[in-house]
């Protein structure tokens, strides 16, 4: 009886993992702004204001992610800098590989939607992401 249920239970659990496909890649487009940061000891930092954001443009399993500076009209101040990436898939997992002439790093996505996103790197970090709203000053 007791195996039944861990294999009931193992089932139910696969079942209701989130899969990402290809197609959910496309979410990655757009401005995102870090909700929390998950440690691996299992501490996390929330943060509620975020001076900076993260721009994404991807397509066809490749892209850049860069700082930006949102301002009150709605625009962004920005700087050159970007920090390419290739998606690879690795025994069903989805990696965002950077790599630039000083180092190459990787992040796991984790999760993927219009409005989260979770990605987290070797070290054990999670970074949980929410879609960037704007904050209208004309209102």
């Amino acid at each position: 009886m007791r195996k039944l249920i861990s294999l009931l239970l193992f089932f139910c659990f696969l079942a209701c993992s989130e899969k990402i496909s290809v197609s959910d890649l496309n979410h990655i487009n757009g401005y995102w702004e870090i909700e929390e940061v998950k440690f691996p000891d299992g501490e996390s930092k929330e943060y509620d204001v975020n001076m900076t954001i993260d721009y994404f443009e991807y397509n066809d399993m490749k892209g850049f992610r860069k700082k930006v500076q949102p301002t009150f009209d709605g625009t962004f101040n920005t700087s050159s800098d970007a920090e390419s990436f290739q998606i690879n898939i690795r025994d069903g997992l989805y990696w965002m590989s950077y790599r630039n002439d000083l180092s190459f790093w990787e992040e796991q996505i984790i999760r993927i939607t219009k409005t989260n996103m979770v990605v987290k790197n070797k070290e054990g970090l999670s970074y949980h992401y929410r879609r960037f709203q704007p904050i209208n000053a004309k209102e």
